[in-house]
């Protein structure tokens, strides 16, 4: 037991009692825009409505497939990088790749597979990226990858099309050429993304496996024949 003397001081003697030290409120009020960085949001998140917050999400992830259907401008997919593009594409490209539920004619990949051979795929050559001593972070080059399956995933779309039609020669020759152009589209925005941050005497060695990686997912869209 201790003593009525032995008392530990938590407070000095001007101070504030333990209860009005800990009262208060909690406001959160909106700041103009910081003009010392013009990359900072011009808003305040833990007022703004749920739907404001998805919109400019989903506005986000637009702008994010235009850059690379045009991809002129390079630092929007590596600056502001997210996931939720190559989601949507991986999980599209896997549902309509998936095979028949008629196993007389099921030549196509499982759903699964599809999902391996994408991430896996991105995650391997993002691993030689860093390797060869690649100038970005592990993710923005997942999201660059991912995002630049949109022409594969538009050549899918057209070829889907054509599949409907009773097959020809000259019909499985539009959909090669319509797959190869995916394939060159979707390989030529992921360089121009990703190529500045590569070593210049490894640059030949970083493409490769991009290459690599475009052309397996096009020969999967120019090779599904199941409707």
């Amino acid at each position: 037991m201790s003593s009525p003397e032995t008392t530990l001081e938590l407070y000095d003697d001007g101070a504030e009692s333990p209860s009005e030290l800990m009262s208060g409120e909690m406001t959160v009020t909106s700041a103009p825009r910081n003009t010392i960085d013009p990359s900072s949001p011009d808003f305040n998140t833990l007022d703004e409505p749920i739907r404001d917050t998805i919109m400019r999400d989903v506005k986000a992830v637009g702008v994010k497939f235009y850059h690379v259907l045009i991809p002129r401008e390079k630092n929007t997919l590596l600056r502001d990088w997210d996931l939720w593009g190559p989601l949507v594409l991986c999980t599209f490209m896997a549902t309509i790749l998936h095979g028949s539920s008629d196993e007389m004619h099921d030549g196509g990949p499982e759903f699964a597979q599809v999902f391996v051979i994408v991430w896996i795929g991105a995650m391997i050559v993002t691993l030689n990226s860093k390797l060869l001593g690649g100038k970005i972070s592990f993710f923005q080059s997942i999201c660059v990858l991912g995002y630049c399956l949109t022409p594969c995933a538009l050549a899918l779309i057209v070829c889907r099309i054509i599949l409907f039609s009773t097959q020809t020669a000259f019909l499985f020759f539009l959909r090669f050429v319509v797959s190869s152009v995916g394939f060159g589209w979707a390989t030529y925005a992921s360089i121009i993304f990703l190529g500045d941050s590569q070593p210049p005497n490894r640059k030949a060695l970083a493409m490769y496996p991009i290459f690599l990686f475009y052309f397996i997912i096009s020969w999967l869209v120019v090779s599904h024949s199941n409707v």
